[in-house]
């Protein structure tokens, strides 16, 4: 029986060809099926039908190789596809993160550009809720951050912005760099390569991409008022503003109801972190840190309120003669 071009059939592919297609016999008849592997059961759909051979587009796989191996990259079909969409202009050298500044720096000397600069970048998830954040209710479905979204409207957690702490995130990190802790997830970023696979699992979308070198967040996403937020997390941000009156560098400033930190201007002196009076702002700082900061500030108030006295008194005193 000949194939003609539409025709959809079942295959099995058993061998790959020098283009890197792979190859299945359908009545004896050589079809070439691009994208599958040795061992694949798949539906193809057949694009081109000549006598002595046929060309197919894989529709569906119905049983994978047992030699097929899961793709690690979240942006690209593995590595082959980075090195193609590099080559092509559509991804920077940098879009290999695992592969990390230096070799960026050769792929560029290779395609004879410039050597990309700029600061390491990793993973950190904005939110420090966890065992802190209330329930709404006991989820007892599937351990998985998407599907909790789906049941009761998500409203599992108290905090509609907040981490389920199902670690979808977890599973989907192939470099061991983020783990569940205290109901929260938290990035080791010693290990983040910055691949991007846990942002894309994060159904509230946490998780963002900061520098290395920073030290200071804000770990909160609520942008519900603060009264509001305060009956859902113990750690909220509650737009109080102290931050951005304690900050000298114009680096935090709250917007839609949360602190913002801009990682361009901090200078991670931690001055914010200490005037949070919710401690939604890392690195927490002690108590003995906070006397010594609330210390400080009504030292320097009561300096300021002494010097604009001494100046009044001043101004008057040419009056009064």
């Amino acid at each position: 029986m000949l194939l003609n071009k539409n025709d959809d059939i079942e295959l099995h592919i058993d061998s790959v060809s020098l283009t890197g297609s792979g190859v299945g016999r359908y009545n004896g008849l050589a079809v070439f099926v691009p994208a599958t592997a040795p061992g694949d059961f798949i539906k193809a759909h057949i694009i081109k039908a000549k006598k002595s051979y046929a060309v197919g587009k894989c529709i569906k796989i119905t049983e994978p190789s047992p030699d097929r191996t899961e793709n690690d990259c979240p942006a690209y079909p593995g590595c082959g596809g980075c090195a193609e969409a590099i080559l092509a202009g559509k991804a920077p050298v940098t879009a290999c993160a695992p592969a990390g500044p230096e070799n960026a720096a050769k792929i560029a000397a290779i395609m004879g550009m410039e050597a990309p600069s700029g600061d390491k970048m990793v993973a950190h998830v904005l939110c420090n809720g966890g065992c802190n954040a209330k329930d709404n209710f006991e989820y007892r479905g599937v351990k998985d951050c998407l599907a909790a979204t789906k049941v009761c409207g998500g409203d599992a957690k108290a905090c509609r912005y907040g981490c389920f702490g199902f670690g979808s995130c977890v599973a989907a990190c192939k470099f061991d760099a983020i783990h569940v802790e205290n109901g929260v997830a938290v990035v080791d970023k010693e290990k983040c390569t910055n691949c991007g696979a846990c942002r894309a699992a994060c159904p509230h979308h946490l998780i963002v991409e900061v520098p290395y070198k920073q030290k200071v967040f804000v770990n909160c996403s609520n942008k519900d008022k603060g009264p509001a937020v305060t009956k859902v997390c113990a750690n909220s941000c509650i737009a109080c503003g102290m931050c951005e009156r304690t900050c000298k560098f114009d680096a935090i400033h709250v917007e839609n109801n949360v602190a913002v930190i801009d990682y361009s201007k901090c200078k991670n002196c931690t001055m914010c972190a200490k005037a949070c009076p919710k401690n939604a702002i890392e690195p927490i700082p002690t108590p003995e840190e906070k006397e010594k900061f609330k210390a400080a500030q009504k030292a320097a108030a009561e300096k300021k309120a002494a010097a604009a006295k001494a100046a009044a008194e001043a101004a008057e005193a040419p009056k009064a003669e």
